[in-house]
C-alpha cells in the first residue's frame, strides 16, 4: 500500500450547506473554519506529511462584499482559538497567496501564524488565500525574467520551474479533493496536480469527517499512479 505525502482540498460548499440549514452563508464560512482544525488533525494522525487547503480565491473578490468581508475577518477567529494548540501539536503553518492585497489586519495574522510555527516539524498545513493557478504562473515568469537578469546563463527547466513559483516549498500533489460536488479544479494548483489524483465527493466542506477523508485515502492507495509509463 502506497503512502500519502501531499493532499491538497478545495473546501467548497460552506455557502450552500447554510442554506441549506435555513442558514446566512457566513454561517457555513465560521463552521467550515471550524472544520479546518477537525481535517488537520486527522490528516497528521492519518500519516499525510502536507495538507494544502483552498481558502480565498482570486476570483473570489467578485463575491458579495459581506460575504468577502466576513472571510477576511475568519483568520483572526480561527487563530486566536486554535493557534496555541497547533503550535502545540507540532503544525507548521504556511500561507500561500497574493496577500498584498489582502486587508492588512488579515495579512498581519496569516503571517503572524506563519511566523509563530516555522521552527515546527509536523504536519505542514499550507492555507491558500488570495490564490490562482493563473495568476501563480504569470508570477512565476516574471521572477524567472528577474533572475535571468541577474543570471543571463540561467536555463529554465521542468526541474526548476518550481522555484519560481508561490508553492515552492510544497512537493507535488499526490491526492486533491474537492468537497461539495462539483467536479473542476477551479484555478487550483495547475503545475502541482499535474500527477494528482483527484477526487470529488458530495458532501460539503462543513460535513467532511475524518471519515470521508480516509475513504478518500483508501481509494488513493488502491489507484494505479502510472506517471505516464505503464505498470503491468
Amino acid at each position: 500500500m502506497k503512502s500519502i505525502n501531499h493532499i491538497a482540498i478545495i473546501m467548497d460548499g460552506n455557502g450552500r450547506w447554510a442554506k441549506a440549514q435555513g442558514k446566512i452563508r457566513t454561517a457555513g464560512h465560521l463552521v467550515g473554519a471550524e472544520n479546518v482544525r477537525t481535517i488537520a488533525i486527522a490528516a497528521n494522525r492519518l500519516g499525510v506529511k502536507h495538507l494544502t487547503l483552498y481558502a480565498f480565491s482570486t476570483e473570489n473578490w467578485q463575491r458579495s462584499q459581506e460575504e468577502v468581508s466576513y472571510i477576511m475577518k475568519l483568520p483572526a477567529i480561527f487563530f486566536k482559538k486554535y493557534m496555541k494548540e497547533f503550535i502545540d501539536r507540532g503544525f507548521r503553518m504556511e500561507i500561500i497567496g497574493e496577500l498584498e492585497q489582502l486587508p492588512k489586519s488579515t495579512k498581519e495574522v496569516l503571517l503572524e501564524a506563519e511566523e509563530e510555527s516555522k521552527q515546527n516539524k509536523g504536519l505542514h498545513l499550507s492555507i491558500c488565500m488570495n490564490y490562482g493557478g493563473q495568476s501563480e504562473t504569470v508570477i512565476a515568469a516574471k521572477r524567472y525574467a528577474k533572475a535571468l537578469q541577474e543570471n543571463p546563463k540561467l536555463e529554465l527547466t521542468m526541474d526548476n520551474f518550481h522555484e519560481f513559483l508561490l508553492t515552492k516549498n510544497l512537493p507535488p500533489v499526490d491526492l486533491m479533493i474537492r468537497t461539495g460536488g462539483e467536479e473542476r479544479i477551479s484555478n487550483y494548483l495547475p503545475w502541482q496536480l499535474a500527477y494528482a489524483e483527484l477526487m470529488f465527493v458530495q458532501e460539503s466542506w462543513p460535513e467532511f469527517s475524518e471519515e470521508v477523508l480516509k475513504n478518500c485515502i483508501e481509494k488513493y492507495k488502491h489507484r494505479n499512479r502510472r506517471f505516464g509509463g505503464v505498470k503491468e
